[in-house]
């Protein structure tokens, strides 16, 4: 893998079906697929922000506003859902996995943010109506107090096969059965 280039022509060849025409039906073409996804990968590699990539994944506003529209279309989730499919279809899964899960904590001016910035009933903040905090924040309380809990499971080649985001009390069981 060099360090302009992520995606080989053997992997562009299998993600091409899988994501939309590059050429639109009017207008200009857009910008290289290959060189937004590298660019994307590279983020996600490095964990800089958009403004911070190099320039020669193009503009960092294209990248990031393609990455947004794939997010927002389920491109990225149809991509991630069917890729491992195709994987174990081909044999390329070993399905001696590993599961592991990390706690991520509440930053401490989140924890008591008003309920109408997250979504919930506005009378009672956060912190005192723990009850009805909405399902899809998958914010749980703890001994350490609020936190959500990421569960991952990876094959034997450290590929990620399943990523699994419930409230910070959970353990891996009732997760998994989700």
């Amino acid at each position: 893998m060099s360090r302009t280039r992520f995606l080989t022509d053997e992997q562009r060849a299998v993600l091409a079906p899988l994501l939309p025409a590059q050429r639109p039906a009017t207008g200009r073409p857009r910008r290289d697929d290959r060189q937004v996804l590298d660019g994307i990968i590279y983020r996600y590699r490095t964990g800089v922000a958009w403004r911070d990539l190099p320039e020669r994944f193009g503009p960092w506003q294209t990248v990031c506003k393609r990455h947004r529209l794939r997010a927002g279309d389920a491109t990225l989730d149809r991509v991630r859902q069917r890729l491992p499919a195709q994987a174990d279809a081909s044999g390329e899964v070993g399905w001696d996995v590993s599961v592991d899960s990390s706690v991520v904590r509440v930053h401490q001016h989140a924890a008591n943010a008003p309920r109408d910035h997250t979504g919930g009933p506005t009378e009672l903040p956060n912190y005192r109506n723990r009850l009805e905090e909405p399902t899809d924040h998958a914010i749980g309380r703890s001994r350490a107090g609020l936190s959500t809990k990421i569960h991952s499971m990876v094959d034997h080649a450290c590929r990620g096969l399943v990523v699994l985001i419930g409230p910070g009390q959970a353990a891996i069981a009732p997760c998994s059965s989700r």
